[in-house]
C-alpha cells in the first residue's frame, strides 16, 4: 500500500508537471513529444485507478467494490504496464535511427510516423488483454469463496492463465528489453565515435542509457521474474491444488505482490526520463547530424 500511495502522489506531481511542456513538443510536431505524450495519456489514467488499489490492499486484500469495477481496474493496470514497456521501446528505437542514421532519420520521422506507431501499441496491447476479460471468468477472478473477495488473486492458475503469462514474460518484457538494450548499444556506440560532442555530452547520454535500462529493469524485471517462476512451478506439479505447489503459492504471494505494486513506479520515472532525455538529444542530433553534413561535403568536394 505503501509503495501505491507513493507511485500516487509522486506520479500525478510529476505528470501535471511536464505535461504541459510535453503539449507544447506535439504543437511542433516533435515526435519524441508525441510518444510521450502517448505515455503520459497512459500513466495519468493508471493513476487515476490506484485509490482504488490502496484501498484494496488497505482493506486486507478485499476488493469491497463490483465485479466489474475490479475487471475495468486491472485491465487499465496492465494495459498500461505493456503500453508503457513498448512505448519505451519505441522512443529506445527512435532515438537509435536519430543518432545512428541523422540524414534518413530526419526526413522519414514524421508525426503521422509517430501517432501511427503509438496508435498501433494502443490497439495491440487494448485488444489483447479485451480478449483476455472477454475470456474471463469472473467468479475466479473476483474470488468470493469464503468470503476472500479478492482482485485478480487466484490460486491455483489455470493452464490457459499460465500459457498466457509465459506469453507475457517472453514477448511483453524479454523482446522489448533486448530492443532497448540494443538501441541504446547502439547509440552509446555511434555517439562514442562522434568527435563534435564534448566527454560531458558523451558521459550524460552514458548515464542516461543506463539509467533507463536500469529502470526498466527494475520496475518490470522482478514482476515478470516471478511471473516466469510461478508458471514454471504449476507445469511442473503434479497435484495444482494441494501439496508443493500449494505451499509455494502461499511463500510467493507477498513477494509477488510487491513487484506487482513496483512495476507501478514506472509512472513516476517516465515524467523524468522526459526531463533527462531533452537536455543531451538536442545536442547529439544538432552535432552528428552536422558531422554527417560535413563529411557529405568532402566527399563531394
Amino acid at each position: 500500500m505503501s509503495v501505491y500511495i507513493i507511485a500516487f502522489i509522486f506520479g500525478l506531481i510529476f505528470h501535471v508537471l511536464t505535461l504541459g511542456p510535453i503539449c507544447q513538443q506535439v504543437r511542433r510536431q516533435n515526435v519524441l513529444g508525441i510518444f510521450l505524450l502517448n505515455l503520459s495519456l497512459s500513466d495519468i489514467l493508471f493513476i487515476l485507478t490506484m485509490p482504488l488499489w490502496i484501498n484494496y490492499y488497505k482493506q486486507e486484500h478485499r476488493w469491497g467494490l463490483s465485479a466489474a469495477s475490479c475487471s475495468v481496474a486491472g485491465f487499465i493496470y496492465y494495459s498500461n504496464m505493456y503500453i508503457s514497456l513498448y512505448l519505451l521501446c519505441s522512443i529506445s528505437i527512435d532515438r537509435c535511427l536519430v543518432v545512428t542514421f541523422p540524414l534518413r532519420s530526419k526526413t522519414q520521422r514524421t508525426s503521422r510516423y509517430a501517432w501511427a506507431q503509438c496508435a498501433a501499441v494502443y490497439a495491440v496491447v487494448i485488444t489483447l488483454h479485451i480478449m483476455v476479460l472477454i475470456n474471463d471468468n469472473l467468479t475466479d477472478a473476483h474470488d468470493e469463496v469464503n468470503n476472500n473477495d479478492r482482485c485478480y488473486e487466484t490460486y491455483p492458475i489455470t493452464p490457459p492463465v499460465a500459457l498466457f503469462n509465459l506469453l507475457r514474460v517472453g514477448i511483453g518484457f524479454l523482446l522489448p528489453l533486448l530492443v532497448l538494450a540494443v538501441s541504446y548499444w547502439r547509440v552509446l556506440a555511434t555517439v562514442g565515435q562522434s568527435p563534435g560532442l564534448s566527454v560531458q555530452a558523451k558521459r550524460k547520454v552514458r548515464m542516461l542509457s543506463f539509467g533507463v535500462i536500469g529502470i526498466f529493469s527494475i520496475c518490470f524485471a522482478p514482476y515478470h521474474i516471478l511471473l516466469l517462476i510461478r508458471s514454471l512451478v504449476f507445469y511442473s506439479s503434479n497435484n495444482k491444488a494441494e501439496g508443493s505447489y500449494c505451499q509455494f503459492e502461499q511463500k510467493m504471494h507477498f513477494y509477488f505482490s510487491c513487484t506487482l505494486a513496483l512495476s507501478s513506479l514506472n509512472s513516476v520515472v517516465d515524467p523524468v526520463l522526459y526531463v533527462l532525455r531533452q537536455s543531451p538529444s538536442t545536442e547529439i542530433e544538432s552535432n552528428i547530424y552536422e558531422s554527417d553534413m560535413n563529411s557529405i561535403f568532402y566527399r563531394e568536394v
